[in-house]
């Protein structure tokens, strides 16, 4: 093999050989990402559901009060005039 060929491959082994020893060094972070990132992912869920559970009470509550003001205005008229 030639000289520089057979640098190149050493060059590459051991760069090879680096960003694997990185990789195995930085996987306990990577699992503790993913743990958190599915935490999060499950109270988001959470929290939209509370959310959309809320909305629907106080949407019924405003169709509570707006069918009953129409009706609260319509007997007082109906109280007040004189005919």
């Amino acid at each position: 093999m030639e000289p520089t060929v057979e640098k190149e491959f050493t060059a590459l082994g051991g760069l090879f050989q680096h960003i694997i020893s990185d990789l195995k060094n930085s996987a306990p972070v990577w699992e503790d990402f993913l743990f958190k990132a599915n935490k999060f992912h499950a109270q988001l869920r959470s929290t939209i559901l509370a959310s959309g559970s809320f909305l629907d009470s106080f949407q019924k509550i405003a169709d509570m009060a707006t069918s009953t003001r129409g009706e609260f205005q319509q007997n007082v008229w109906e109280y007040f005039s004189y005919d």
